[in-house]
Formats: structure tokens, C-alpha cells, sequence
């Protein structure tokens, strides 16, 4: 009896293992490509003035400038003061427009 009881619990326990491996649905090879590249961009919030040109982002936190990677988003705010949503790319001193809305 006490046999047979370790050897159902054995049978749960691997039937458990299979299960939970089976639920692991990250691709984790796609991760460690990510991590190789350095892939550190993030989306922030930041406010501050879009240039008259709408090529350059001047932030209100440290007034530095920005080069706006596309600057067809921006169209219409040039001049403006705007909360954007954006990746930013430090090392280019670079954002990426995702989304702006006007400040207050």
C-alpha cells in the first residue's frame, strides 16, 4: 500500500513537471538577442517645446535638445508646448514620436 501510494505521488509529481514546462511560452532565444543588441530604449513621457521647424525637442526638465526622428508626427505643433510619448535614444540624443497631446 505504501508503495503503491510514493508511486502515485511520483506519477503527479512528473505529470505536474510536464504540465508547467508545457505553460512556458517565452521565447527566450528572442530575449537574449535583445539583451546582445543592448536594447535599452524605453517609451517615456517628456514635456517640452516642439522648435519652429519641428525638427528639434527642447525639454522643459533640463532644456536639452532632442533631434525628433520623425518629424512628420509633430506636423502642426511646431512651436507648441507638448507632453510627448516617446523612445528615446541617448546616445543619438534622438526621440522617436510615439504619440503628443498640447500641455496645459
Amino acid at each position: 500500500m505504501k508503495t503503491l501510494l510514493m508511486t502515485l505521488c511520483f506519477a503527479i509529481t512528473l505529470l505536474t513537471l510536464g504540465v508547467a514546462s508545457a505553460q512556458d511560452t517565452m521565447n527566450h532565444d528572442s530575449m537574449k538577442a535583445d539583451a546582445s543588441k543592448g536594447d535599452t530604449s524605453k517609451t517615456v513621457d517628456v514635456k517640452g517645446k516642439i522648435s519652429d521647424d519641428g525638427k528639434i525637442f527642447v525639454s522643459d526638465k533640463d532644456s536639452k535638445n532632442w533631434s525628433i526622428s520623425n518629424p512628420d508626427v509633430v506636423k502642426g505643433h511646431e512651436g507648441h508646448r507638448v507632453i510627448l510619448t516617446a523612445v528615446v535614444d541617448a546616445d543619438k540624443s534622438e526621440v522617436q514620436v510615439m504619440s503628443l497631446k498640447m500641455a496645459k
